[in-house]
C-alpha cells in the first residue's frame, strides 16, 4: 500500500478551529486599515442588493398592477443606479480582500521560511523536503483563497442573510414564517456535512505533501534512476501515490456535491411553500402579487449565498487543514539553543586551541556514533581524521560547526564551550568545504560570495588562492557565468573548486575539509593542494580523508576506529607503528 510508506506525511489529528482563527487573526494586526475599508464596504453592497427587490414590489404594486405609469421610469433609473453600486461596491470588496490575503500569503510565507532557516539539520534529517515544500507554498496558497472567497466573505453572507430575514419579517411575518420552515434541516446539513469535509481535508493535505515529497526526491535523482532502469518501479510507485491523492479528494467532491444538491432542494422546496401559501394569500387579499414577487426575490438571494456553501466550505475546511499544518511546522522548536545573556561569550581571535573532551554523540537513541572522543587542535596545525566508511570522521566536523550539539562531554574553542558563543560568530570562523559540493542558482561570483559584501570583494582572490581563477577565466562569462540548479552546467571538479573559493572568500580562521578532493582529479587536485598551502598557513584545518595520498604532509593524523580514536601520530610514525592507519594505507597503496 502507498499509505504509511516512506513518503507519507503525517495527517494533523483533533484541530480546534476557534483557537486556529484567533491565532491567525493575528496577523491581520498590520492590516486594520484594510480590513475596516472591506468590512465597511460590505454593508454598502448589501444595503444595494437588499433595495433591489422592495423596489420592483413598489413599482409592481403602485404602477404595474394600478395602471399608474407616470412614476415608473424613476423607479427603474433608481433600480438602474442600485445595480451599477452594487457592481462597483463588488468589484472594491473583491479587490481589498485579494490584495489583503496577498499581503497575508507573503508575510506568513516569510514567517515560515525564516523559522525553517533557524531549525537544526536534525530536524531535516526526517522530514521529507517535499513536506515542507508544501506547506510554504500550496498551505499558504489555500489561507490566499480563504480571503478571497472565504473569512470576510462568510462575513457578508451571515449580514445579508440577516438583512433578508429582517425585511421579510417585516412584510409579512406569516409567510416568512412559511419560507424558512425549511431553516432547521438546511442548519443540520450544514453542520454534519462541515464535521465530514474536515477530516476528508487533512487527508487531501497530507496525501499531497507525500505526492511531493516523492517528487522532489526522484526528479532531483532521475540520471540515477536513469541508469539503473528504475524508470518502470519510480512510474509505479507515481502511480500508487498519485492514486492515493485522487482516492482522498473523492469524499471531499461527494460530501462538497451532496451539500450542493441538499441546498438546492431546499431552496426548491422554500419557493414551492412560498408559490402554494403567497398564492391563497393572493386570493384572499391579504398579500399583494408585488410582495410575493419581492419574496421569491429575497429567498433567491437568501440561498444563493448558502448554495455557494459547499465552496465556501472547501475553501474554509482546506484553510483549516492548512493552518493545522502551518502552525504545527511554526510550532516545532527542533533548534539549536543560542547561549543567554549571562553565558555568551565570544573567543578573541584567533582562537588558540580547539579541545574535544569526552565527547559522546549519537543520531538517534543510544547508537553512538562518538564514544569518548577526545582530540586537541592547536593554532595553524593541520590535523587529518582517517578511518572506515561510518566509523565517525564527519561526525566530528559536524559538531564542530555545531550543527548538531554533543550528548556527553563538550567542544570548546580557547576554553569556551562551543554551545557558549553565538551560532554567527562561531560559524563566521570556521569555513567548510563538504565532499558534494552545493552550489545556488546565480553567477559563479554570487556562488563564491554569497551576497556577503565583504567577501565579493575577495572573491578574485579567494579563487586565484586555491586555482580556481584558471577554470573560471575559461568560461564564457568569467566570473559572471550563470550557474544552473546545482551547478550542473560545471563537472564535479569545477565545482568542488569553487565551493573551495567560497570557503576562502570568508576569511575563516578555522578551515574544515570533509572528503573535500574527493570528487577532484589528480590534475585539480594537485592544483588544490598548491593553493592550500597558503591559503591553511595560521589556520587551524581539519580534515577527512579517504585517500590517505593527500593527508601525508599533516601535522597529525588522527585514526577514528567505531567512534573511538585508536591512533594519533605522523604519518611515518604511524606506518612505523604497523596499526590500522598502516593496514590501510597498505590497501589502498598494495599495487
Amino acid at each position: 500500500m502507498h499509505h504509511g510508506g516512506i513518503y507519507e506525511d503525517e495527517i494533523v489529528g483533533k484541530a480546534y478551529d476557534r483557537a486556529l482563527m484567533a491565532r491567525f487573526f493575528r496577523y491581520l494586526a498590520p492590516y486594520r486599515l484594510l480590513v475596516a475599508a472591506a468590512l465597511t464596504v460590505l454593508p454598502l453592497t448589501i444595503v444595494a442588493k437588499l433595495a433591489q427587490p422592495y423596489l420592483i414590489k413598489l413599482a409592481i404594486d403602485n404602477h404595474i398592477m394600478t395602471g399608474q405609469l407616470a412614476g415608473l421610469p424613476r423607479l427603474a433609473a433608481l433600480f438602474l443606479l442600485l445595480i451599477m453600486a452594487e457592481s462597483i461596491l463588488s468589484f472594491l470588496e473583491v479587490w481589498l480582500l485579494q490584495y489583503l490575503g496577498q499581503r497575508l500569503m507573503q508575510d506568513i510565507r516569510i514567517e515560515l521560511f525564516s523559522h525553517v532557516q533557524r531549525l537544526s539539520p536534525a530536524f531535516f534529517d526526517r522530514t521529507p523536503t517535499g513536506s515542507l515544500v508544501t506547506r510554504l507554498t500550496s498551505d499558504v496558497e489555500v489561507l490566499g483563497e480563504m480571503f478571497a472567497a472565504g473569512i470576510i466573505t462568510v462575513v457578508g453572507d451571515l449580514l445579508l442573510l440577516v438583512g433578508i430575514v429582517a425585511v421579510m419579517l417585516w412584510m409579512n411575518l406569516q409567510l416568512s414564517l412559511v419560507t424558512f420552515s425549511v431553516l432547521p434541516f438546511l442548519i443540520w446539513i450544514a453542520f454534519t456535512f462541515r464535521r465530514r469535509m474536515r477530516a476528508a481535508f487533512r487527508q487531501v493535505r497530507a496525501r499531497l505533501a507525500s505526492l511531493n515529497t516523492f517528487l522532489n526526491e526522484s526528479i532531483s535523482g532521475m540520471a540515477l534512476i536513469q541508469l539503473s532502469n528504475r524508470q518502470a518501479a519510480e512510474h509505479e510507485e507515481f502511480r500508487r501515490l498519485n492514486a492515493s491523492y485522487r482516492d482522498a479528494n473523492l469524499p471531499v467532491i461527494t460530501w462538497d456535491a451532496a451539500l450542493y444538491a441538499g441546498v438546492e432542494a431546499l431552496s426548491s422546496v422554500a419557493v414551492g411553500l412560498l408559490i402554494w401559501y403567497g398564492g391563497s394569500e393572493i386570493l384572499g387579499g391579504t398579500l399583494t402579487f408585488g410582495a410575493l414577487v419581492a419574496f421569491i426575490q429575497y429567498i433567491e438571494k437568501f440561498f444563493s449565498p448558502i448554495r455557494d456553501l459547499s465552496a465556501k466550505y472547501s475553501v474554509m475546511q482546506g484553510a483549516m487543514a492548512a493552518l493545522e499544518r502551518l502552525f504545527n511546522l511554526l510550532d516545532t522548536r527542533d533548534t539549536l539553543p543560542e547561549p543567554d545573556e549571562a553565558h555568551r561569550t565570544i573567543p578573541p581571535r584567533p582562537a588558540a586551541v580547539i579541545d574535544f573532551r569526552d565527547v559522546w554523540f549519537a543520531y538517534l537513541g543510544d547508537d553512538h556514533v562518538l564514544k569518548g572522543f577526545n582530540l586537541t587542535l592547536r593554532r595553524g596545525e593541520k590535523v587529518a581524521l582517517v578511518g572506515e566508511t561510518g566509523g565517525g570522521k564527519t561526525t566530528v566536523t559536524r559538531l564542530l560547526s555545531r550543527l548538531y550539539d554533543v550528548n556527553r562531554g563538550g567542544i570548546t574553542l580557547d576554553g569556551i564551550d562551543l554551545r557558549n558563543i553565538p551560532l554567527t560568530e562561531l560559524r563566521r570562523r570556521t569555513g567548510v568545504v563538504l565532499q558534494d559540493p552545493y552550489l545556488f542558482t546565480g553567477t559563479v561570483e554570487e556562488n563564491i560570495c554569497l551576497g556577503d559584501e565583504a567577501a565579493r570583494q575577495r572573491v578574485r582572490q579567494a579563487a586565484a588562492a586555491v586555482g580556481a581563477d584558471r577554470i573560471i577565466d575559461r568560461l564564457p562569462h568569467g566570473y559572471q557565468e550563470e550557474v544552473r540548479e546545482r551547478g550542473a552546467n560545471l563537472s564535479a571538479g569545477e565545482r568542488q573548486l569553487i565551493s573551495f573559493a567560497r570557503a576562502v572568500a570568508f576569511d575563516p580562521e578555522v578551515l574544515v575539509l570533509d572528503e573535500a578532493t574527493a570528487s577532484v582529479d589528480t590534475a585539480s587536485e594537485r592544483l588544490i593542494q598548491e593553493g592550500l598551502k597558503g591559503l591553511m598557513a595560521g589556520r587551524t584545518t581539519l580534515v577527512v580523508a579517504h585517500r590517505l595520498s593527500t593527508i601525508r604532509d599533516a601535522d597529525r593524523i588522527v585514526v577514528i576506529h567505531r567512534g573511538e580514536k585508536v591512533e594519533e601520530g605522523t604519518h611515518d610514525r604511524l606506518m612505523a607503528d604497523r596499526g590500522i592507519y598502516y593496514r590501510l594505507y597498505q590497501l589502498q597503496f598494495k599495487d
